[in-house]
């Protein structure tokens, strides 16, 4: 089985460079390898120096770069195209119709605008990598850290909307009915929502996909880095460790009063004070892992391959770094006290909030809105809560805590 790492991190860290570093690593421990990029600069082929083809209308290929490891720049505008056309043709098996959207009149490019399109198909093409048997890990380098929570997010907002515009029981009856067209139209959603389905599954499984977030030494790196770990708890994402990349390495001791090395000095200091408040901050929940500067800007595969070692070192096996208190990213509900009407239920997730001022709540149905620091997911209530109203809430140390109380108009007498 695949296993996914995603790298997630803002422009200019250097995530691209550690993640082909993190790919060669693994291959020469002898697995398989497939590095795929998702961030649409497509810098990957300038790190490994390979260029990838980009033809108009077609979708690029997978290029071995080195043995047992695969490459590939995911154009998700291309992917766009190439997937439209095929559902226009499905649709067309069904015949013309004189009323409603003609889909064969639209072009691809019309649909470049609707929200979380391109996104998607990239994580359905990442999910048909995962799921195939020729590679060992799934190397995943992404967009910034912001474009990359937001495309997260998006499985569960599809599946959301299709839930209530188009519930599964209004599918079945139309992929059931004499109308060939609105048959094929039904089986065609069902078919996207088994897809997304897969991609929100591989996503939230911890036993199979970790993130981690490449950032640099810097003060203000620290609290960017806090909000991402809020919102991958938010999200269900795990996330596996930060890697503190273009960290100075230390020197001996010098007597010079030249000022390059009082600079290279005051400035090493700076960055490990920054690294021990991140170990602080983490407190354990997340490795806190260092990436020493290596001077020239590694390009190419020989470059590539010397940092690899250097991913290596600072990720050794049986380190003395404190074992990771992972969460499973799920809520758990739990009965707290009292019986019938009296009873108080508490739904317990984990939530390290870098600002309380911006956690927003809401309930919607059947669901419960949670909002975090800039990020915000749906959460599907267990069937015993459906019955129940919001109490109140908290923040209990790094987890968020709301209470129940059953309703009297829908709980069972």
């Amino acid at each position: 089985m695949t296993r996914v790492e995603l790298f997630v991190g803002k422009g200019g860290v250097g995530k691209t460079t550690l993640a082909c570093a993190t790919a060669m690593s693994y291959a020469r421990a002898g697995q398989r390898v497939l590095i795929a990029s998702l961030d649409q600069a497509h810098s990957l082929g300038d790190a490994l120096g390979v260029r990838f083809a980009h033809d108009p209308g077609t979708v690029t290929g997978i290029a071995r770069v080195a043995p047992n490891l695969d490459a590939i720049e995911v154009d998700s505008l291309a992917l766009l195209e190439d997937r439209f056309h095929d559902v226009v043709r499905m649709l067309a098996t069904g015949g013309k119709h004189e009323h409603g959207l003609d889909l064969a009149a639209l072009d691809p490019a019309e649909l470049t605008g609707l929200p979380g399109v391109q996104e998607l198909l990239m994580l359905i093409e990442l999910t048909q990598f995962a799921e195939e048997d020729d590679w060992d890990v799934l190397v995943v380098d992404c967009p910034p850290s912001a474009d990359m929570l937001r495309i997260v997010t998006a499985p569960d907002t599809l599946l959301g909307y299709l839930e209530r515009i188009w519930p599964p029981h209004a599918r079945a009856l139309s992929a059931a009915g004499l109308d060939l067209r609105r048959a094929v139209l039904a089986a065609t959603v069902n078919k996207i929502v088994a897809a997304v389905t897969e991609v929100r599954d591989l996503l939230a499984d911890h036993a199979r996909t970790g993130a981690k977030l490449v950032t640099g030494a810097e003060r203000v790196a620290v609290a960017e880095t806090e909000r991402v770990r809020s919102a991958a708890a938010l999200l269900g994402l795990r996330l596996d460790a930060v890697l503190v990349n273009k960290v100075l390495p230390a020197v001996p001791p010098a007597d010079s009063a030249h000022p390059a090395i009082h600079w290279y000095l005051a400035r090493r200091a700076e960055q490990v004070r920054v690294v021990e408040e991140l170990y602080e901050r983490f407190d354990g929940d997340v490795r806190v892992l260092i990436a020493e500067h290596s001077g020239a800007e590694p390009v190419g595969l020989a470059a590539l391959s010397v940092l690899s070692y250097s991913v290596d070192a600072a990720t050794p096996p049986g380190d003395n770094l404190p074992e990771v208190r992972t969460s499973s990213g799920e809520p758990v509900v739990r009965w707290e006290s009292g019986t019938g009407l009296h009873s108080v239920y508490t739904l317990r997730m984990h939530l390290p909030v870098v600002d309380p001022a911006t956690l927003r709540l809401g309930r919607v149905e059947d669901d419960v809105i949670v909002g975090a620091d800039g990020v915000r997911r749906r959460v599907r209530l267990a069937p015993v809560l459906r019955r129940c109203t919001v109490d109140g809430a908290e923040l209990d140390g790094k987890h968020l805590v709301l209470r129940f109380v059953p309703d009297p108009e829908l709980w069972p007498r």
